[in-house]
């Protein structure tokens, strides 16, 4: 059995015909109604980001991510002896690791 063939361009049209009423009949009605508009709220503005300044050390910790020592960031050659000494002495690893700490102003 063969299906009806659609007309596309008057199903359009009466569906514009039928919307363009609606909003007619809305017009109408919102002028009788003539309710008070509501005040609209601004956005309040965000803060700009204040920058934050890090300063870079070397700190020497322990198994347990305990920072044992803490040297200065041009100080790496003492960071890692002082790594090596603990880490011989108390017979558990240490390690260096780079630290950034912010600077207060």
């Amino acid at each position: 059995m063969a299906r009806r063939i659609l007309n596309r361009k008057e199903l359009r049209l009466d569906d514009e015909d039928l919307e363009r009423l609606e909003a007619e009949s809305e017009e109408g009605e919102a002028e009788e109604r003539r309710e008070p508009k509501k005040a609209v709220r601004r956005k309040s503005r965000a803060k700009a980001a204040r920058e934050v300044r890090l300063k870079a050390f070397w700190g020497v910790f322990n198994q347990a991510l305990v920072q044992v020592a803490q040297f200065e960031y041009s100080q790496r050659a003492e960071a890692d002896k002082k790594a090596h000494e603990l880490s011989e002495s108390k017979k558990a690893p240490h390690f260096v690791q780079l630290i950034k700490k912010v600077i207060e102003e």
